[in-house]
């Protein structure tokens, strides 16, 4: 049995951060990072921009290359899966029931696509967007597509309608809710994006549910709404979220249900046991301590430094300030804050300029900010967001006065 004082499970952004961190910190013990898929770590944001439209290579989006690991001393278990945590004997044993002890285990697995469950929804021609793997099995099916479906209406949705219509395919994107980004942005955000995607020629439908799909020898050729309308499709891409991958530690006694929960250290309710990134469910100041998982690159970063820092001895609360980015044709959206539970918005700017900034306010209080190609006010608004601070709203709707000029209301 292989044994190693830290092991890894997840090698995407989190994970990496974990290894590149321990070392960082100086580190001496043995490292192993496992992840179920072949590739070494890289970047996942550009696999629905960049990558999709052939703009990065693969190389260019792995978060360090080839040699890197082994340089540092990291061995990379790639290709393999955990089914089963034994916090008792500190072992996990893998799918192929390879068992690996560790002192400490770092849980940081991210999480799979959620699918479809309608008739028809196993058919081939049915993609997500999460994986290297998913991306180029589009890629290698769209030279023979002339219409492309896509269903959900979230960033990943967006962004891939974007790159495909950029592509010159026709797209059509169905989504449930009354508007597009309706779990994370505003109205006015939401009307915004969607008048840019139909002005580039994307077929947008809000408040449409899909009731199967059809395919023809075993492939999807159309997509059936509840209303009975029938939408012709060469290939269906789904963006409808992610579960977190919680399942063996859950098996082995960690509480959670929505993710694992974690403290604010980053341990999960197993001895010697952390969980991070996107699987983590952590209480958050900066959602009035709800607890909630957040799937951003930031988090991941943030929360992976975080538990090797009380692995080693420090013990730094999680408090970073949540931010996250989309990029759709020539649109740079940069978000800080969240602006779950906001009470009023401020719109600052025109967004008939394509460069404005939606400002979230609770009680008063900024608490987040959707800037479009507004890198001033994302920079400026964020000492805002944490301190926390009562502004003056008329100040704040006023785009000619910068935000770190703001003055208390």
């Amino acid at each position: 049995m292989s044994e190693y004082d830290v092991l890894i499970v997840g090698a995407g952004h989190a994970g990496a951060q974990a290894a590149i961190q321990l070392r960082q910190m100086g580190f001496e013990g043995s490292v192993a990072m496992l992840g179920d898929e072949k590739e070494p770590p890289y970047e996942r944001p550009p696999l629905s921009k960049e990558y999709l439209a052939g703009d990065k290579s693969f190389d260019r989006i792995l978060i360090r290359p080839h040699a890197f690991w082994s340089e540092r001393k990291v061995d990379l278990l790639l290709g393999r899966r955990v089914h089963k945590v034994d916090a008792a004997s500190k072992t996990v044993t893998t799918s192929n029931d390879e068992v690996i002890g560790y002192d400490k285990l770092i849980w940081a697995t991210g999480g799979t696509p959620r699918l479809l469950t309608c008739a028809g929804s196993d058919a081939s021609g049915i993609y997500s967007v999460r994986r290297r793997d998913d991306v180029d099995a589009i890629m290698a099916h769209l030279p023979e597509v002339g219409h492309v479906v896509v269903i959900g209406g979230g960033y990943i949705g967006l962004e891939a309608a974007a790159v495909l219509t950029k592509l010159g395919k026709s797209v059509t994107l169905l989504e449930a809710l009354d508007r597009v980004l309706a779990r994370v942005a505003g109205a006015e955000l939401s009307q915004f994006y969607e008048a840019e995607h139909r002005a580039h020629g994307v077929d947008l439908r809000t408040k449409t549910l899909v009731d199967c799909i059809e395919s023809t020898d075993g492939r999807a050729t159309a997509v059936l709404l509840a209303d009975g309308t029938r939408i012709a499709a060469d290939m269906v891409i789904v963006g409808i979220g992610i579960i977190p991958e919680t399942g063996p530690l859950i098996a082995a006694g960690a509480s959670g249900g929505n993710g694992v929960d974690v403290d604010a250290f980053c341990r999960t309710s197993l001895p010697d046991i952390y969980a991070v990134g996107d699987c983590a469910a952590h209480s958050n100041g900066f959602a009035s301590g709800a607890q909630i998982r957040l799937e951003s690159v930031q988090n991941a970063n943030d929360q992976a430094k975080v538990a090797v820092q009380h692995i080693l001895g420090q013990e730094n609360e999680y408090d970073a300030v949540p931010w996250f980015w989309s990029n759709q044709y020539d649109l740079k959206l940069q978000t800080v804050g969240l602006s779950t539970g906001y009470d009023h918005t401020i719109v600052r700017g025109d967004p008939a300029t394509r460069s404005f900034s939606v400002l979230y306010l609770k009680g008063g209080k900024l608490i987040a900010l959707d800037c479009v190609n507004m890198i001033k006010d994302y920079v400026q608004g964020r000492a805002h967001v944490v301190s926390g601070a009562t502004l003056d709203q008329a100040q704040l709707a006023d785009a000619s006065i910068p935000l770190k000029e703001v003055g208390l209301a």
